[in-house]
């Protein structure tokens, strides 16, 4: 009798024991903003914020919304956007749309109107809109391409962290 008490007691031990242990491969580790920071030249930082989405059709997106400062000052909040693979081709010169939701439209300019680096890279400026955004609602982007229309939905963080981006110091 003294033996199965003392054997249940320890299977249940070892139980929870690995229970225990074994949780933190299952509970997700909550995600934090990563804020890239990195010196250009003497005078000029550039922040970045890069994620990677797909669309309602599938297909892969790069997000990188960036903030150079140069001698304190802001140059640039700029939202760059490349698809994968490089099927997508952006029409330039066209405005990215970008949609609360709550129903306000916004329009941002197309920053390679004249010279885009490839054809599945758009970039556009930001510096205006981005303060109005709220940090509360996600944003839907239309993207300017020549196929069909495709769309990249944002959550809520990732407006909160391009929040902290352009309020990062300038240090």
């Amino acid at each position: 009798m003294m033996f199965r008490l003392l054997t249940r007691t320890l299977v249940i031990g070892i139980t929870l024991f690995f229970l225990i242990l074994g949780s933190n491969f299952f509970i997700p580790e909550p995600a934090n903003a990563a804020i890239l920071k990195q010196q250009e030249s003497p005078g000029q930082m550039l922040y970045q914020s890069r994620h990677s989405f797909r669309d309602e059709t599938g297909k892969s997106w790069q997000v990188v919304l960036f903030k150079r400062v140069k001698n304190e000052q802001v140059n640039t909040i700029d939202l760059r956007l490349v698809g994968f693979p490089d099927q997508a081709v952006f029409i330039h010169p066209k405005g990215l749309e970008i949609i609360t939701a709550q129903g306000r439209l916004f329009q941002a300019e197309d920053q390679f109107a004249n010279n885009a680096p490839a054809p599945n890279v758009g970039e556009y400026n930001l510096k205006k809109i981005l303060p109005q955004l709220s940090s509360t609602e996600q944003v839907k982007l239309n993207l300017p391409l020549k196929d069909k229309q495709h769309s990249l939905t944002l959550p809520a963080p990732i407006i909160l962290e391009w929040k902290e981006l352009i309020n990062e110091e300038n240090s």
